[in-house]
């Protein structure tokens, strides 16, 4: 029998393995779970016929084929089913599942669309001026349960666990609407910024079935928050020529349409697309390549370019930050869109793969941001010891301190791995078990600092 020791091996590995496994996207979840039922049972053979847990497993990766050859056979024989299957059920019995995710998913964004107006019938207009207010504390629990539905749904979740998960959307309701907030003051204006941030990690709950301590469902709804940003901008894109062209068609027949964009497709349509948006992920994988790897290509050299020419120019020149408060808000997010191309980055990464010139590359990027980042924890304290504390100073303190720690770490654990002193599991694992600091820290700005400041 297996010692402790080789059985938490041959987890890693297989994690590891399945981790790879899943973004090769020719491949569906339940080929995974059957490969990997496979796997296992070949390396309890190896096992029993006296290999260790890393000989067996390796060997058995071996016996299962070259997934990699699998894959881009599969896409050749079947390339003109690729894009039907996108809206054309298939013939392997997964169009009637396909057909009724597609009717969830249409009713949820139906419902949040009638959820976004439904406040109209107590007086609150979405174009009001009194109801500008309203939206802006609330409009997170009126689309995002929504989404987090539609996840609970599809994957299944435990009904022991909705009540939990509803619970956050209601407590962050209640704190949202309970909290006697100054209207005009920057405690309120916070709140409102980070709520969505840590709703958007209690819909990563429900996409993970419940499962959240699960690191491979970390990752997965890291890479879907990223591809579910761009199918939202492009559907924006599309809905912004929508309503140019129904302003444009109704004006030359003698009619102002703008009452109809501005009170009904705006808000109705930016609401629904929440859920077509996260269903149209789900739906594409497996068919298409997702496009992690491509922006991550782009994106990161660029970044990096930028960060470093910035760099030597403050050495050249000899200047400093300015400490001015707007500037100090670019600086932060800057570096929130940094550290989010690094999730990136490392969600789209074959992890078995040996370092190269784009870990380098990426390497240099945290470096160049945590030296960003040093400098602009510099430019606050400088701030704070000058005009003292307030709600926005401190929350930049602390985001930035949570930032920094975060790059300092990732730092650490890519130049291990580009130096090939460890593997790039640690650094995963590290990304994925410090995405609840950004969740925790959410609810501190939302909940505790109004105490703090006095709902200034």
């Amino acid at each position: 029998m297996a010692d402790e020791g080789s059985v938490q091996v041959l987890d890693e590995r297989i994690s590891e393995w399945r981790s790879y496994l899943r973004r090769r996207q020719a491949i569906a979840s339940t080929d995974v779970e059957e490969l990997e039922d496979h796997l296992r049972s070949q390396v309890t053979d190896l096992q029993e016929a006296g290999l260790d847990a890393e000989e067996a497993f390796l060997i058995g990766v071996k016996r299962l084929g070259e997934l990699d050859t699998l894959s881009r056979e599969f896409a050749q024989e079947h390339s003109e089913r690729l894009w039907k299957r996108l809206v054309v059920a298939d013939s392997e019995g997964r169009g009637t599942q396909w057909g009724r995710e597609a009717l969830v998913a249409l009713f949820m964004a139906v419902a949040a669309g009638v959820a976004i107006k439904a406040p109209e019938l107590f007086g609150i207009r979405w174009d009001g001026e009194a109801g500008t207010l309203f939206y802006a504390r609330n409009i997170t629990f009126l689309v995002l349960p929504f989404l987090a539905g539609f996840f609970a749904w599809k994957r299944k979740m435990d009904s022991a666990s909705w009540p939990w998960l509803g619970a956050l959307f209601l407590a962050g309701a209640v704190a949202m609407n309970a909290i006697p907030f100054d209207s005009e003051g920057s405690t309120l204006v916070l709140a409102i910024v980070h709520v969505p941030m840590a709703l958007w990690l209690a819909v990563g709950i429900a996409y993970a079935g419940g499962a959240w301590r699960s690191h491979d469902h970390r990752m997965n709804y890291v890479r879907f928050s990223g591809e579910w940003f761009i199918y939202y901008v492009l559907i924006a894109l599309g809905g912004a020529v929508l309503m140019a062209l129904t302003a444009f068609v109704f004006s030359a027949i003698g009619l102002d349409a703008e009452w109809l964009v501005a009170t009904w497709i705006l808000p109705v349509g930016a609401a629904g697309a929440v859920i077509i948006a996260g269903w149209l992920v789900e739906a594409k994988q497996s068919v298409i390549e997702n496009m992690a790897p491509v922006l991550t290509l782009l994106f990161t050299p660029l970044f990096t370019v930028m960060l470093l020419a910035f760099l030597v120019t403050m050495v050249v020149t000899g200047s400093g930050i300015d400490v001015d408060r707007d500037v100090l808000i670019g600086f932060d997010l800057l570096l929130v869109l940094v550290v989010a191309l690094l999730l990136y980055s490392i969600s789209a990464r074959d992890p078995q793969a040996e370092p190269g010139w784009f870990d380098v590359m990426s390497l240099t990027l945290v470096i160049c941001a945590l030296l960003v980042d040093a400098l602009a924890l510099s430019a606050i304290l400088a701030r704070i010891s000058e005009f003292g504390f307030s709600p926005n100073r401190v929350a930049a303190l602390g985001e930035n301190l949570i930032l920094v720690v975060n790059l300092g770490w990732s730092a650490v654990l890519y130049a291990r791995f580009v130096g090939k002193r460890d593997g790039f599991a640690p650094l995963e694992r590290w990304q994925t078990a410090y995405i609840p600091v950004y969740a925790v820290w959410a609810c501190i700005v939302v909940v505790i600092f109004p105490m703090v400041f006095r709902f200034q």
